[in-house]
């Protein structure tokens, strides 16, 4: 998709609420990706990406903003928190594993898009199995009809529907699950090891119309798209378009102490995302992947370390600082109403199943911020995740009640949010107080 910085944005304001200055930056880095396809490949290869790390505290949108910058363009894209590795030599999950995690996951877009492309190939062979099969069940049916018109009826009932719910026998594929050699590590299929030296197994199995059509129509599909062209698209687009968001970076700095430890860990750490970021050639079971020119972007709260307490060759490579602001009353406003997925709409969805047509006030929602506000000002600031707090407990007995035998209106105004809530907003977190 070919958007300018500033289709972006708008696009991004959709869903996350203020911090221009974040949107701008992944904007500018996403626009840059497109640019430097447009090059020739000798002036590809000097142009790296500019990495990216967002400073604020929890709950304000630093995800949000990488995760949909990846959907918006459909690049492969991978959320990492940097506590889970662990230096080389010590128990945890080896830093590789996020290449290995960003190919799996393009792998998982090229065959989506592949599988889109011969579906409709793939659903005629399907149907006419079906129709086979459905024919055999229905023989004594038939009567004088002739084999194929009868056929025909079948196949235009099965197109709408009608039959999606009957129960057959299919023979499908009998895929062995792979099993893990190690915990959350590599997985290794039996099957895989012999190839296509054996043929492969089968099983009946009795399901609906509907599931054995998924099944099958998978089959097919699968025999159509060429696995290797699969890899290797999947290589060059996770080397070229590919998204890291490398989440908690500042629970991995050194916190500005030289002591041992912990912080000897921590820096290990560091050290050995450096290379991965700095660009190095990872081997996957697709390939080798080359990671100089996958986007990084790196996010923590910063609360007791700095981002200058990070190893300087690190943050070298991620030449980008951008803050993200604390919420405001009026960012919390404009969070229940104007995303397309507000939460006000999320529960007046969910409600409308049990019949009930949920409606808040300009004056409810202006007090849900103003209580949010508060509770982050006087316990934890948790950003925008405070909303689903508040309103749980704001909806918690209109969920308990909505049983959907009859439908009703409920219209939530400020004396209700007052009366619900009013208590939680008067007891304030003494912590912060006491030494």
């Amino acid at each position: 998709m070919n958007l300018s910085p500033k289709q972006i944005v708008t696009e991004l304001d959709k869903y996350i609420i203020g911090q221009d200055g974040a949107k701008k930056a992944v904007a500018i880095a996403l626009r840059n990706r497109y640019r430097r396809s447009q090059l020739s490949a000798a002036e590809m290869e000097e142009i790296t990406p500019k990495n990216i790390i967002m400073k604020g505290p929890t709950g304000v949108g630093k995800t949000e903003i990488a995760r949909r910058l990846a959907k918006l363009v459909s690049a492969p894209f991978v959320k990492v928190e940097a506590t889970k590795y662990t230096e080389v030599g010590y128990v945890g999950r080896d830093v590789e594993s996020m290449i290995r995690d960003l190919v799996e996951c393009s792998v998982r877009l090229v065959k989506e898009e592949r599988f889109n492309k011969v579906t409709e190939k793939a659903g005629a062979v399907v149907d006419t199995k079906l129709v086979k099969i459905l024919a055999e069940v229905r023989r004594l049916d038939r009567g004088e009809t002739p084999q194929d018109i009868f056929e025909k009826n079948i196949l235009e009932g099965l197109k709408k529907g009608y039959y999606d719910n009957e129960v057959i026998e299919v023979e499908i594929v009998d895929n062995p699950k792979p099993m893990e050699l190690v915990p959350g590590g590599a997985e290794i299929s039996i099957g895989s090891i012999f190839g296509d030296m054996m043929p492969k197994k089968k099983k009946k199995r009795k399901l609906s119309v509907k599931e054995a059509r998924k099944i099958l129509l998978q089959e097919e599909a699968d025999k159509l798209i060429d696995n290797d062209s699969v890899n290797e698209e999947a290589i060059r687009r996770a080397e070229n378009e590919g998204i890291i968001f490398i989440d908690e970076i500042d629970k991995i700095a050194a916190k500005g102490s030289k002591g041992g430890g912990q912080d000897v860990s921590r820096e290990g750490v560091q050290r050995d995302i450096l290379p991965i970021v700095e660009g190095s050639t990872v081997m996957t079971k697709y390939g080798a992947i080359k990671t100089d020119y996958i986007l990084f972007i790196a996010a923590g709260a910063f609360h007791v370390s700095k981002v200058s307490d990070l190893i300087p060759e690190l943050q070298g490579r991620f030449p980008i600082l951008v803050e993200l602001n604390s919420l405001t009353r009026e960012d919390f406003i404009k969070i229940l109403t104007t995303p397309q997925n507000a939460i006000t709409l999320q529960y007046a969805t969910l409600l409308k199943v049990d019949g009930v047509d949920l409606k808040f006030t300009d004056e409810a929602i202006s007090e849900i911020a103003r209580i949010s506000e508060d509770m982050n000002a006087t316990r934890e600031d948790i950003g925008a995740r405070r909303l689903h707090t508040v309103m749980e407990n704001l909806i918690e007995e209109i969920s308990f009640e909505a049983c959907g035998d009859s439908e009703k209106e409920v219209v939530i105004d400020k004396d209700y949010v007052i009366n619900k809530l009013g208590g939680d907003t008067k007891t304030k977190d003494l912590k912060k107080y006491i030494l």
